[in-house]
């Protein structure tokens, strides 16, 4: 069995890669319906819509042609590389609506940005 170092993973927006990123959270999930019926034993349920999202933190940098790409409101296409890009790795891939890119800083930090990306097509499982 397998396992990978978070730092393996790549983001790219519009195949292009986003530098400085610091971590990310992925969720995939579908809806259900419930169809029991009178003599079930237990509930069954049907799945029905589909949806997925990403949120991403990373270091702001104004000349990271990957952070560039990050426009609200845009429809983009989200790559996401979990353990890498190396051939035979497995990756997501879908477009979204990028609905948030969030920048903050503190005196004492680095100048921080956030995203945030809703699925608007179905997600694909794919291998490099």
């Amino acid at each position: 069995m397998a396992n990978h170092l978070g730092r393996e993973g790549s983001l790219q927006i519009s195949a292009t890669t986003v530098g400085e990123l610091r971590n990310y959270a992925f969720a995939h999930s579908f809806d259900t319906v419930e169809d029991t019926t009178l003599g079930d034993t237990y509930r069954t349920r049907k799945a029905t819509l589909g949806t997925w999202n990403l949120n991403a933190d990373l270091f702001w940098d104004e000349v990271n042609n990957g952070q560039i790409a990050i426009t609200v409101g845009q429809t983009v296409t989200v790559a996401l590389y979990p353990e890498g890009t190396a051939a035979s790795s497995r990756y997501y891939t879908g477009s979204g609506v990028v609905t948030k890119f969030d920048i903050s800083a503190a005196f004492d930090g680095m100048v921080e940005g956030s995203i945030s990306v809703e699925g608007a097509s179905v997600l694909q499982s794919l291998t490099v």
